[in-house]
C-alpha cells in the first residue's frame, strides 16, 4: 500500500491554475456563491447624530510637554523665578524652587491667542486652532498617562481612541485599514496605543515606520500575473463557507478581512507613501526635502494623503520611550524636539485648510502630562497631570480661541476643567458618535472609551 502524497492548498491551486483554462471562471462562480457570507466587519456604520469630522488625525507628543512653556503664559512665573513653592514634582508637600519658563510669549494670528517662541510656525495658526490649557489627568508616570490619553484607562489595557473610532464607524476605504499608526519608534505604553484590545482584531491600528518599506512584507511574494489573486480568492472562499459554521469568531473574521486588506495594500498603500507626485510647494510646506521617507514632515504629510482617502483614524507619534519631551535635566531640550514638529504640524494644517479638508478632518494634538513649576532635576520640570495644554482644529470646533485657565503659576486648574474623559467624549461627538451608547460587552459588562465618566465639552463646538 503506497502512502499518500499529502499536498498543500497552494500547491493543489497552483496545479489548477496551471492545468485548466476553465479556473477562473470556477473561481469566480465559487466567490459568488459565498458572496456576503461573511459581512464586510469594517462597513461605513450609521453615526447616533450628524458628525462634524469624518476622520481624526491624532498627533501625540511623547513624554510631557511643558504648559507654561508652550502654550499657558505665565507672567507671575516669570516674576517668581528662583522662590519656593510647595508644588513640586507632582507632590504638595514638597517645597521646590520655582523655575521661569524660557521662552518669551508673543501673539498669534488675528485671535491673539499668545503661544511661546518654541513654536512660531504654529503660532501663525492660531487662528485655525481651539486651544485647551485646563485639561487633567489621573497618574504622573508616563506608562499610566498615556495609557490613559489614548485608551480611557490609566491602570488596565484597554482599547486605544482609534480602534474605537474604527469600531464605531468602520471604514470610508477598504483598500486600506481604518486605523493607522505612524509610529517609527514606540512611546511608553509600546503598542497598547493602538492596540484593540477587547474589539475585534480588525480594528487594531496598522503600524507605520517610515523609510524604504514603511509596512513590512509590503512587497508580492509572487510576481506570476493573477496567481496570488486565485489564491486569495479561493482562500476567501474556504474561509468563508468555515465562517459560516462559526457565526461569531471575530478572530477568524478579522484574518479573512486582513488577507483583503493586505492584497489591496500592495497596490494602494505603496501610492499613498509615494510622495514624488507631490509638488516642490508641498513638501517645503512640511519642511520636507524631495526623496526624505523619514522624519516628523513625512508623518505629516503621509497623515494627509491617509486622510484624503478615507482612513478614519491617523495617529502620529512624536518622540519614542527614550527620547521625547520628557525633561528633567534640562528644559532648554524642548526647543530641540519643537522645532522636530512646528513647521510639519503647522504645513499640515494649512495644506488641510488649502484643501477643503480641514472642514471634515479633526486634528487633535495632546500630550500625556505637564510639567511643574517648580525645578525638578538639574534644570528641568518634574511630570504633572494636574493641568496640561492640548488643542484641536478643524471640523466642528470653534477656532481661534482659548479655553479654560490655570492659576498664576500653571500648577493647576481654576477655570473649566477639561478631564481626559471630557476630552475624548467631545472628540467622539465630533464624530457622531454618542460615548454612552458607543459600548462593547466583554466579560460581563457594557465597555466604552470614558468608562462611566466624561462630559462633551460643549463651550468648544462651532
Amino acid at each position: 500500500m503506497k502512502t499518500p502524497v499529502l499536498h498543500t492548498r497552494r500547491e493543489i491551486l497552483r496545479s489548477l491554475v496551471g492545468g485548466s483554462l476553465l479556473m477562473p471562471g470556477i473561481l469566480s462562480s465559487l466567490m459568488a456563491e459565498s458572496a456576503g457570507a461573511a459581512a464586510d466587519p469594517l462597513a461605513p456604520k450609521a453615526t447616533h447624530f450628524a458628525p462634524k469630522a469624518k476622520r481624526v488625525i491624532f498627533i501625540f507628543s511623547n513624554g510631557g510637554v511643558s504648559q507654561m512653556d508652550t502654550f499657558d503664559p505665565k507672567p507671575a512665573l516669570f516674576a517668581a523665578d528662583g522662590k519656593m513653592t510647595g508644588v513640586g514634582g507632582g507632590l504638595s508637600n514638597q517645597q521646590r524652587m520655582l523655575l521661569k519658563p524660557g521662552w518669551e510669549f508673543r501673539p498669534g494670528g488675528q485671535c491673539g491667542t499668545m503661544v511661546s517662541d518654541l513654536f512660531p510656525h504654529l503660532r501663525e495658526c492660531m487662528d485655525d486652532i481651539c486651544l485647551i490649557r485646563s485639561m487633567k489627568g489621573d497618574d504622573n508616570e508616563h506608562y499610566n498617562a498615556t495609557l490613559g490619553m489614548h485608551t480611557g484607562s490609566f491602570f488596565f489595557s484597554r482599547p486605544s481612541i482609534g480602534s474605537w473610532v474604527s469600531y464605531g464607524l468602520g471604514t470610508e476605504n477598504r483598500n486600506l485599514p481604518s486605523f493607522v499608526a505612524l509610529a517609527p519608534q514606540m512611546p511608553y505604553a509600546g503598542t497598547q496605543i493602538f492596540n484593540n484590545d477587547f474589539l475585534p482584531a480588525y480594528h487594531q491600528g496598522v503600524r507605520v515606520v517610515g523609510g524604504r518599506e514603511p509596512i513590512a512584507n509590503l512587497d508580492r511574494r509572487t510576481k506570476q500575473g493573477g496567481l496570488q489573486e486565485l489564491e486569495l480568492g479561493l482562500a476567501d472562499v474556504l474561509n468563508n463557507r468555515h465562517l459560516a459554521a462559526r457565526a461569531g469568531d471575530t478572530d477568524l473574521a478579522a484574518r479573512i478581512r486582513t488577507f483583503e486588506t493586505a492584497f489591496h495594500l500592495q497596490t494602494e498603500a505603496r501610492e499613498v507613501f509615494d510622495l514624488d507626485k507631490e509638488d516642490d510647494a508641498t513638501l517645503a510646506l512640511y519642511g520636507l526635502k524631495r526623496g526624505e521617507t523619514q522624519g516628523f514632515g513625512w508623518q505629516c504629510l503621509v497623515a494627509r494623503r491617509l486622510a484624503e482617502r478615507g482612513v478614519r483614524f491617523v495617529e502620529l507619534v512624536d518622540g519614542s520611550s527614550s527620547k521625547n519631551w520628557d525633561q528633567h535635566g534640562d528644559m532648554a531640550e524642548h526647543a530641540v524636539h519643537a522645532k522636530n514638529i512646528d513647521q510639519p504640524i503647522a504645513g499640515l494644517l494649512r495644506d488641510l485648510k488649502q484643501r477643503g479638508l480641514l472642514a471634515d478632518t479633526l486634528v487633535v494634538w495632546t500630550t500625556e502630562f505637564g510639567r511643574t513649576p517648580g525645578v525638578d532635576g538639574v534644570k528641568g520640570r518634574g511630570h504633572h497631570s494636574a493641568c496640561f495644554s492640548s488643542w484641536l482644529a478643524g471640523a466642528g470646533v470653534k477656532p481661534g480661541i482659548a479655553y479654560g485657565a490655570t492659576d498664576e503659576i500653571a500648577s493647576t486648574v481654576v477655570e473649566k476643567k477639561v478631564h481626559v474623559h471630557d476630552f475624548h467624549a467631545t472628540i467622539l461627538h465630533l464624530l457622531g458618535l454618542d460615548h454612552e451608547r458607543l459600548t462593547f460587552r466583554h466579560g460581563g459588562r457594557d465597555y466604552r472609551l470614558t468608562d462611566v465618566f466624561g462630559n462633551v465639552v460643549h463651550d468648544i463646538l462651532a
